[in-house]
């Protein structure tokens, strides 16, 4: 993935920011809507194709490793494209992969399909948040990646439920249908607001593997593995925690993820706004919210209301998102497009750690507010790799301002 420069460098409006935010937002929200809208249709695709519910939940594990394995390698294989023509490349193979999801004639091939449509989206939101965070003043750079962030936020609030819904009513196909015009819808936008940029001098494979050799990358790649396992630990659990522990109603479970969805939007948009102040006392002090919220679900999972608010709280958690965003472009180097791109490899990677460690001590007999626990363990190791990542700074700045 390349680093460029505008052709014609000037400073935008801000009609001309938020179009672009705007172009940029609704891919997110199309991405966002792709990956976990599967989740609501899951009993009906394994149905159409003549497999059991945990083996149909193998599409989700195929899209999620398609993230993983995307993100760096896309990011080192384009590094002499421009920034909007990759945008475009990305969300037309998005756009393309959901339309033939929707036709996949066999589960093999429907798999297969999943795994290919999920490498653009690691990178997609990498490169999104270059161009967001490159059109505004350095003081506003998280909060541009924040709103930028808000699509894929706004889908699990809004996109996941509605596309939910319209497969149960007619047909899961019609989910991934609906997903590729959103991603079509992307394309023109993209092509109509996004600056023309050019490659700058020098941009190699080489050059975006200059962030893989600094240590501050790969330790807020690990903050990030770690620190966001937590959410995931306890929302892949929430329905039976609410229907077994707290004994809710199964008409609550709409409504437990419509809370979710809300505290992400939320953790969002104040954790882009603390990011601008402080980057690292964000990351840090979330870090440190995040371990007592979880503490606290543990503790009151079988209360109704309680769980409710726990779970937007743990909604919440997503705030250091945009920090972590932002502090890899900042430790990056002149790779901040593998970096920034990695970030989204690391977050479904916290995706599969948390549900699996969530998992395991459910099927250990410590039951579901367990996972609590288990996200409260995860946050004291990011919050170990953040103490370390924040001492190895510290140490350099003192060294530079003796010399």
């Amino acid at each position: 993935m390349p680093v460029t420069e505008e052709a014609a460098p000037r400073v935008y409006t801000p009609f001309e920011v938020a179009l672009v935010i705007l172009a940029l937002a609704v891919g997110g929200f199309g991405i966002g809507t792709g990956e976990f809208a599967v989740m609501g249709v899951l009993p009906d695709i394994a149905t159409t194709f003549n497999v059991t519910a945990p083996q149909a939940g193998y599409v989700i594990s195929a899209y999620a490793l398609g993230v993983v394995v995307g993100a760096p390698i896309i990011a080192m294989l384009a590094a002499k494209v421009s920034r909007r023509n990759l945008l475009l490349g990305l969300m037309g193979v998005f756009a393309l992969g959901n339309i033939l999801s929707a036709l996949a004639p066999t589960f093999g091939s429907f798999a297969v399909l999943r795994f290919l449509t999920g490498l653009p989206h690691g990178a997609y939101f990498g490169v999104a948040a270059l161009v967001s965070a490159s059109l505004v003043p350095v003081n506003m750079r998280a909060r541009a990646v924040g709103w930028m962030m808000l699509g894929l936020t706004v889908a699990t609030l809004a996109g996941t439920p509605i596309m939910s819904f319209f497969g149960q009513l007619l047909n899961w196909r019609v989910v991934f249908g609906g997903v590729g015009v959103i991603g079509l819808v992307t394309v023109v936008l993209c092509a109509i607001y996004l600056p023309r940029d050019t490659v700058a001098e020098g941009a190699s494979m080489k050059r975006e593997l200059v962030a893989f050799t600094r240590p501050q990358v790969w330790l807020t790649l690990l903050i990030a593995s770690t620190g966001f396992g937590g959410m995931f630990a306890v929302f892949s659990y929430v329905a039976p925690t609410a229907l077994e522990v707290a004994m809710m109603s199964p008409a609550w479970i709409p409504v437990i993820m419509g809370i979710f969805g809300v505290g992400m939007n939320v953790g969002n948009i104040v954790g882009s706004r603390l990011a601008d102040i402080s980057i690292m006392g964000t990351i840090g002090g979330m870090l440190i919210f995040n371990m007592a919220i979880m503490l606290l679900f543990s503790l009151t999972a079988a209360n109704p209301y309680m769980l409710c608010l726990c779970v937007f709280l743990t909604g919440c958690t997503f705030a250091p998102g945009p920090a972590v965003q932002t502090r890899l472009m900042d430790v990056a180097a002149e790779g901040q497009a593998l970096a920034a791109a990695s970030m989204h490899s690391a977050f479904n990677v916290a995706n599969a750690l948390g549900a699996w460690l969530g998992g395991l001590v459910v099927t250990l007999g410590f039951g579901y507010p367990a996972t609590g626990y288990v996200g409260m363990f995860l946050g004291l190791i990011g919050l170990g790799i953040f103490a370390v990542s924040w001492r190895m700074e510290k140490t350099a700045r003192m060294m530079t301002t003796r010399r």
